[in-house]
Protein backbone atom coordinates (compact mmCIF):
# COMPACT_ATOMS: atom_id res chain seq x y z
CA UNK A 1 0.00 0.00 0.00
CA UNK A 2 1.09 3.38 -0.47
CA UNK A 3 3.32 5.15 1.90
CA UNK A 4 1.02 8.48 3.02
CA UNK A 5 3.32 11.22 5.30
CA UNK A 6 0.14 12.66 6.64
CA UNK A 7 -2.76 10.67 7.28
CA UNK A 8 -5.77 11.59 5.42
CA UNK A 9 -8.92 11.06 7.65
CA UNK A 10 -12.00 9.44 6.25
CA UNK A 11 -15.35 9.98 7.46
CA UNK A 12 -17.53 6.56 8.08
CA UNK A 13 -20.85 7.42 8.39
CA UNK A 14 -23.66 4.68 10.11
CA UNK A 15 -27.35 5.62 10.49
CA UNK A 16 -29.11 3.82 13.46
CA UNK A 17 -32.59 2.99 13.66
CA UNK A 18 -33.44 0.33 15.89
CA UNK A 19 -30.99 -2.10 14.92
CA UNK A 20 -29.64 -3.27 18.74
CA UNK A 21 -29.10 -6.33 17.33
CA UNK A 22 -26.86 -6.10 14.63
CA UNK A 23 -25.04 -3.13 15.21
CA UNK A 24 -22.40 -4.54 17.53
CA UNK A 25 -21.01 -6.42 14.27
CA UNK A 26 -21.25 -3.50 11.58
CA UNK A 27 -19.45 -1.07 14.41
CA UNK A 28 -16.76 -3.61 14.81
CA UNK A 29 -15.68 -4.50 11.39
CA UNK A 30 -15.17 -0.62 11.03
CA UNK A 31 -13.42 -0.11 14.53
CA UNK A 32 -11.33 -3.15 12.77
CA UNK A 33 -10.39 -1.36 9.67
CA UNK A 34 -6.29 -1.93 8.54
CA UNK A 35 -6.63 2.02 7.95
CA UNK A 36 -6.79 3.73 11.34
CA UNK A 37 -7.29 7.13 10.49
CA UNK A 38 -11.22 7.25 10.92
CA UNK A 39 -13.82 9.14 12.34
CA UNK A 40 -16.92 7.27 12.68
CA UNK A 41 -20.28 8.80 12.65
CA UNK A 42 -23.11 7.09 14.11
CA UNK A 43 -26.41 9.17 13.81
CA UNK A 44 -29.34 7.57 15.95
CA UNK A 45 -32.27 8.86 13.78
CA UNK A 46 -34.77 8.69 16.79
CA UNK A 47 -34.25 4.86 18.07
CA UNK A 48 -36.86 3.97 20.07
CA UNK A 49 -34.49 0.66 21.60
CA UNK A 50 -31.49 0.36 22.82
CA UNK A 51 -29.86 1.35 19.88
CA UNK A 52 -28.80 4.92 20.85
CA UNK A 53 -27.22 3.95 24.05
CA UNK A 54 -25.28 0.95 22.76
CA UNK A 55 -23.74 3.85 20.37
CA UNK A 56 -22.48 5.90 23.40
CA UNK A 57 -21.24 2.83 24.75
CA UNK A 58 -18.94 2.53 21.60
CA UNK A 59 -17.95 6.17 21.80
CA UNK A 60 -16.74 5.22 25.20
CA UNK A 61 -14.76 2.52 24.11
CA UNK A 62 -13.29 3.98 21.06
CA UNK A 63 -12.28 7.79 21.18
CA UNK A 64 -13.04 7.83 16.99
CA UNK A 65 -16.67 7.18 17.50
CA UNK A 66 -18.93 10.28 17.24
CA UNK A 67 -22.39 9.89 18.35
CA UNK A 68 -25.20 12.33 17.16
CA UNK A 69 -28.93 11.60 18.41
CA UNK A 70 -31.83 13.15 15.94
CA UNK A 71 -35.41 12.86 15.55
CA UNK A 72 -36.18 10.33 13.11
CA UNK A 73 -36.69 11.41 9.52
CA UNK A 74 -35.11 8.27 7.43
CA UNK A 75 -31.88 7.09 6.22
CA UNK A 76 -31.20 10.34 3.98
CA UNK A 77 -31.87 12.55 6.45
CA UNK A 78 -29.28 10.37 8.96
CA UNK A 79 -26.91 10.59 6.42
CA UNK A 80 -26.93 14.35 5.49
CA UNK A 81 -26.72 14.79 9.40
CA UNK A 82 -23.48 12.80 9.38
CA UNK A 83 -22.28 14.57 6.15
CA UNK A 84 -22.03 18.07 7.91
CA UNK A 85 -20.46 16.93 10.73
CA UNK A 86 -17.65 14.77 8.91
CA UNK A 87 -14.12 16.11 9.38
CA UNK A 88 -12.76 13.54 6.76
CA UNK A 89 -11.06 14.66 2.92
CA UNK A 90 -12.90 11.21 2.40
CA UNK A 91 -16.44 10.10 3.57
CA UNK A 92 -18.12 6.44 3.14
CA UNK A 93 -21.60 4.59 4.56
CA UNK A 94 -22.55 1.98 6.04
CA UNK A 95 -26.00 0.40 6.57
CA UNK A 96 -25.96 -0.73 10.17
CA UNK A 97 -27.43 -4.10 9.82
CA UNK A 98 -24.19 -4.42 7.14
CA UNK A 99 -20.51 -5.06 7.70
CA UNK A 100 -17.34 -4.92 6.28
CA UNK A 101 -13.61 -6.31 5.60
CA UNK A 102 -10.84 -5.03 7.13
CA UNK A 103 -8.61 -3.95 4.53
CA UNK A 104 -11.95 -1.85 2.63
CA UNK A 105 -10.88 1.19 3.37
CA UNK A 106 -7.39 0.88 3.38
CA UNK A 107 -7.69 -0.40 -0.39
CA UNK A 108 -9.75 2.47 -1.24
CA UNK A 109 -7.91 5.34 0.12
CA UNK A 110 -4.94 4.01 -1.81
CA UNK A 111 -6.37 3.84 -4.99
CA UNK A 112 -8.28 6.93 -4.47
CA UNK A 113 -4.79 9.10 -3.81
CA UNK A 114 -3.01 6.91 -6.61
CA UNK A 115 -5.30 7.75 -9.26
CA UNK A 116 -6.58 11.17 -7.89
CA UNK A 117 -9.78 10.43 -7.96
CA UNK A 118 -13.32 12.02 -6.38
CA UNK A 119 -14.71 8.60 -5.96
CA UNK A 120 -13.92 4.90 -5.87
CA UNK A 121 -16.30 1.92 -5.15
CA UNK A 122 -15.52 -1.79 -4.14
CA UNK A 123 -17.45 -4.64 -4.75
CA UNK A 124 -19.99 -6.23 -2.65
CA UNK A 125 -22.04 -9.44 -1.95
CA UNK A 126 -25.24 -10.61 0.09
CA UNK A 127 -25.81 -12.50 2.99
CA UNK A 128 -29.15 -13.98 3.84
CA UNK A 129 -31.20 -14.40 7.15
CA UNK A 130 -29.31 -17.68 7.50
CA UNK A 131 -25.96 -16.71 6.83
CA UNK A 132 -26.15 -18.22 3.47
CA UNK A 133 -24.61 -16.03 0.88
CA UNK A 134 -26.80 -15.07 -1.96
CA UNK A 135 -26.29 -15.03 -6.13
CA UNK A 136 -24.17 -11.49 -6.75
CA UNK A 137 -26.39 -8.73 -7.67
CA UNK A 138 -23.40 -6.94 -8.77
CA UNK A 139 -20.17 -8.79 -10.89
CA UNK A 140 -17.34 -8.02 -9.57
CA UNK A 141 -14.13 -7.13 -12.43
CA UNK A 142 -11.76 -9.88 -12.74
CA UNK A 143 -8.81 -7.01 -11.57
CA UNK A 144 -9.35 -3.32 -11.17
CA UNK A 145 -11.13 -0.90 -13.84
CA UNK A 146 -11.42 2.74 -14.33
CA UNK A 147 -14.38 3.34 -15.41
CA UNK A 148 -15.13 6.90 -17.20
CA UNK A 149 -18.53 8.36 -16.10
CA UNK A 150 -20.51 7.73 -19.13
CA UNK A 151 -19.22 4.07 -19.12
CA UNK A 152 -20.45 4.04 -15.12
CA UNK A 153 -23.92 5.62 -16.42
CA UNK A 154 -24.26 3.42 -19.11
CA UNK A 155 -23.91 0.46 -16.61
CA UNK A 156 -27.03 1.87 -14.38
CA UNK A 157 -28.98 1.67 -16.52
CA UNK A 158 -28.28 -1.86 -18.02
CA UNK A 159 -28.50 -2.72 -13.91
CA UNK A 160 -25.09 -3.93 -14.26
CA UNK A 161 -23.83 -0.97 -11.99
CA UNK A 162 -23.67 -0.52 -8.48
CA UNK A 163 -25.78 2.64 -7.05
CA UNK A 164 -24.51 2.25 -3.44
CA UNK A 165 -22.58 4.92 -1.72
CA UNK A 166 -21.91 2.14 0.63
CA UNK A 167 -19.37 0.46 -1.41
CA UNK A 168 -18.07 3.51 -2.23
CA UNK A 169 -15.36 6.45 -1.28
CA UNK A 170 -16.14 9.47 -1.60
CA UNK A 171 -14.42 12.74 -1.66
CA UNK A 172 -16.29 15.24 0.84
CA UNK A 173 -16.38 18.40 -1.15
CA UNK A 174 -19.00 16.90 -3.50
CA UNK A 175 -21.32 15.06 -0.45
CA UNK A 176 -20.83 18.72 1.12
CA UNK A 177 -22.56 20.36 -1.99
CA UNK A 178 -24.87 17.46 -2.67
CA UNK A 179 -27.06 15.88 -0.07
CA UNK A 180 -28.91 12.44 -0.14
CA UNK A 181 -32.69 13.35 -1.59
CA UNK A 182 -34.63 13.02 2.03
CA UNK A 183 -38.54 11.63 1.93
CA UNK A 184 -37.00 9.11 -0.56
CA UNK A 185 -35.83 5.30 -0.83
CA UNK A 186 -33.91 4.88 -3.71
CA UNK A 187 -32.07 8.09 -2.82
CA UNK A 188 -28.17 6.71 -3.73
CA UNK A 189 -29.33 6.18 -7.20
CA UNK A 190 -30.85 9.67 -7.29
CA UNK A 191 -27.48 11.13 -6.17
CA UNK A 192 -24.80 9.17 -7.69
CA UNK A 193 -26.94 10.22 -11.40
CA UNK A 194 -26.75 14.00 -10.51
CA UNK A 195 -23.15 12.89 -9.53
CA UNK A 196 -21.68 11.57 -12.36
CA UNK A 197 -21.30 14.73 -14.63
CA UNK A 198 -18.64 15.59 -12.21
CA UNK A 199 -16.87 12.73 -12.41
CA UNK A 200 -13.89 12.11 -14.08
CA UNK A 201 -14.04 8.55 -13.40
CA UNK A 202 -14.62 5.78 -11.01
CA UNK A 203 -12.03 3.08 -9.86
CA UNK A 204 -14.23 -0.28 -9.40
CA UNK A 205 -11.95 -3.05 -7.03
CA UNK A 206 -12.98 -6.84 -7.66
CA UNK A 207 -12.54 -7.62 -3.46
CA UNK A 208 -15.87 -8.22 -2.39
CA UNK A 209 -15.20 -6.25 1.08
CA UNK A 210 -18.83 -5.03 1.59
CA UNK A 211 -21.75 -7.27 2.76
CA UNK A 212 -25.26 -6.69 2.55
CA UNK A 213 -26.97 -8.44 5.05
CA UNK A 214 -30.53 -9.70 3.28
CA UNK A 215 -33.26 -8.68 5.69
CA UNK A 216 -37.12 -9.46 4.73
CA UNK A 217 -39.50 -6.77 5.90
CA UNK A 218 -36.97 -3.88 5.14
CA UNK A 219 -37.72 -1.66 1.82
CA UNK A 220 -38.26 -4.11 -1.24
CA UNK A 221 -37.85 -7.44 0.87
CA UNK A 222 -41.01 -8.49 1.80
CA UNK A 223 -42.79 -11.81 2.16
CA UNK A 224 -46.38 -10.33 1.96
CA UNK A 225 -48.33 -10.41 -1.49
CA UNK A 226 -50.22 -7.06 -0.50
CA UNK A 227 -47.45 -5.57 0.81
CA UNK A 228 -45.97 -2.85 -2.00
CA UNK A 229 -43.28 -0.99 -0.26
CA UNK A 230 -42.83 2.46 -2.09
CA UNK A 231 -39.77 1.82 -3.42
CA UNK A 232 -41.50 0.77 -6.34
CA UNK A 233 -42.94 3.80 -7.31
CA UNK A 234 -39.21 6.20 -6.96
CA UNK A 235 -37.46 3.95 -9.11
CA UNK A 236 -40.15 4.88 -11.39
CA UNK A 237 -39.71 8.62 -10.62
CA UNK A 238 -35.73 8.21 -10.54
CA UNK A 239 -36.26 6.56 -14.29
CA UNK A 240 -38.05 10.12 -15.54
CA UNK A 241 -35.30 12.00 -13.58
CA UNK A 242 -32.37 10.13 -15.47
CA UNK A 243 -33.79 10.04 -18.74
CA UNK A 244 -33.61 14.27 -18.22
CA UNK A 245 -29.73 13.45 -17.27
CA UNK A 246 -29.11 11.70 -20.43
CA UNK A 247 -30.76 14.11 -22.76
CA UNK A 248 -28.61 16.45 -21.39
CA UNK A 249 -25.20 14.64 -20.49
CA UNK A 250 -25.27 11.69 -22.38
CA UNK A 251 -27.56 11.54 -25.50
CA UNK A 252 -25.74 8.90 -26.72
CA UNK A 253 -27.20 6.98 -24.33
CA UNK A 254 -30.95 7.27 -25.47
CA UNK A 255 -31.76 3.77 -26.04
CA UNK A 256 -30.12 2.73 -22.69
CA UNK A 257 -32.41 4.90 -20.79
CA UNK A 258 -35.53 4.03 -22.34
CA UNK A 259 -34.64 1.06 -22.03
CA UNK A 260 -34.01 1.20 -17.60
CA UNK A 261 -37.35 3.81 -17.82
CA UNK A 262 -39.15 0.38 -19.31
CA UNK A 263 -37.33 -1.56 -16.79
CA UNK A 264 -37.98 0.15 -13.98
CA UNK A 265 -41.93 -0.15 -14.60
CA UNK A 266 -42.07 -3.19 -15.38
CA UNK A 267 -40.68 -4.11 -12.02
CA UNK A 268 -43.42 -2.02 -10.46
CA UNK A 269 -45.69 -3.62 -12.73
CA UNK A 270 -44.88 -7.04 -11.36
CA UNK A 271 -44.87 -6.02 -8.04
CA UNK A 272 -48.40 -4.04 -7.55
CA UNK A 273 -51.07 -5.64 -5.47
CA UNK A 274 -53.93 -6.67 -7.90
CA UNK A 275 -56.32 -4.62 -5.54
CA UNK A 276 -54.34 -1.26 -6.15
CA UNK A 277 -54.45 -1.59 -10.38
CA UNK A 278 -57.20 0.71 -9.91
CA UNK A 279 -57.96 3.14 -12.83
CA UNK A 280 -58.42 6.12 -9.43
CA UNK A 281 -54.59 5.25 -8.67
CA UNK A 282 -53.07 8.00 -10.93
CA UNK A 283 -50.00 6.87 -10.73
CA UNK A 284 -50.32 3.45 -11.53
CA UNK A 285 -52.24 4.67 -15.00
CA UNK A 286 -49.50 7.00 -15.70
CA UNK A 287 -47.18 4.04 -15.96
CA UNK A 288 -49.35 1.85 -17.84
CA UNK A 289 -50.18 4.76 -20.29
CA UNK A 290 -45.98 5.23 -20.51
CA UNK A 291 -45.57 1.57 -21.30
CA UNK A 292 -48.14 1.98 -24.18
CA UNK A 293 -46.92 4.45 -25.64
CA UNK A 294 -43.81 2.87 -25.96
CA UNK A 295 -44.82 -0.51 -27.70
CA UNK A 296 -42.44 0.66 -30.55
CA UNK A 297 -39.66 1.43 -28.59
CA UNK A 298 -39.98 -2.64 -26.67
CA UNK A 299 -40.28 -4.39 -30.20
CA UNK A 300 -37.00 -2.61 -31.14
CA UNK A 301 -35.22 -1.76 -28.12
CA UNK A 302 -31.81 -3.39 -28.13
CA UNK A 303 -30.95 -4.05 -24.47
CA UNK A 304 -34.22 -5.42 -23.46
CA UNK A 305 -34.44 -9.64 -23.45
CA UNK A 306 -37.53 -11.62 -25.29
CA UNK A 307 -38.67 -12.09 -21.71
CA UNK A 308 -38.85 -8.21 -20.74
CA UNK A 309 -40.01 -6.99 -24.13
CA UNK A 310 -43.15 -10.18 -24.56
CA UNK A 311 -43.86 -9.03 -20.29
CA UNK A 312 -43.67 -5.74 -21.28
CA UNK A 313 -46.23 -5.72 -24.31
CA UNK A 314 -48.85 -8.18 -22.76
CA UNK A 315 -49.33 -5.69 -20.05
CA UNK A 316 -49.25 -2.60 -22.65
CA UNK A 317 -52.51 -4.66 -23.45
CA UNK A 318 -54.16 -6.25 -20.32
CA UNK A 319 -52.57 -5.22 -17.40
CA UNK A 320 -54.44 -6.43 -14.39
CA UNK A 321 -55.02 -10.05 -16.29
CA UNK A 322 -50.86 -10.19 -16.89
CA UNK A 323 -50.57 -9.45 -13.53
CA UNK A 324 -53.18 -12.77 -11.70
CA UNK A 325 -51.37 -14.71 -14.21
CA UNK A 326 -47.88 -14.05 -13.30
CA UNK A 327 -49.16 -14.34 -9.34
CA UNK A 328 -50.40 -17.53 -10.35
CA UNK A 329 -47.55 -18.82 -11.74
CA UNK A 330 -45.41 -17.48 -9.07
CA UNK A 331 -47.33 -19.61 -6.62
CA UNK A 332 -47.16 -22.59 -8.92
CA UNK A 333 -43.81 -22.46 -9.32
CA UNK A 334 -43.18 -22.37 -5.19
CA UNK A 335 -45.67 -25.48 -4.92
Amino acid sequence: MQQMQQPVLVSVIVPIYNIVEWLPRCVNSIRKQTYRNLEIILVDDGSTDNSGAMAEKFALEDKRVRVFHKENGGVSSARNLGIEKARGEYIGFVDSDDYIEPEMYERLLAVALQENLLMVQTSRDEIDEQGNRMEDVCIPPEKPELWECDKFMRELLLHKGDCSFCTKLTHASLLKENHFPEGELNEDFRLLVSLLPKIPAVAILPEQDYHVFYRYGSNTRTRDEETFPRVFTDIVRNADRVEEVVEKEYPHLKEEAVRFALFQRLDYLLHIPISMMKKDNEFYVQVCRYVKSHRKEIRKNAYLTEKNRKYLLLFSYAPAFVRKVHRLLKKRSKE
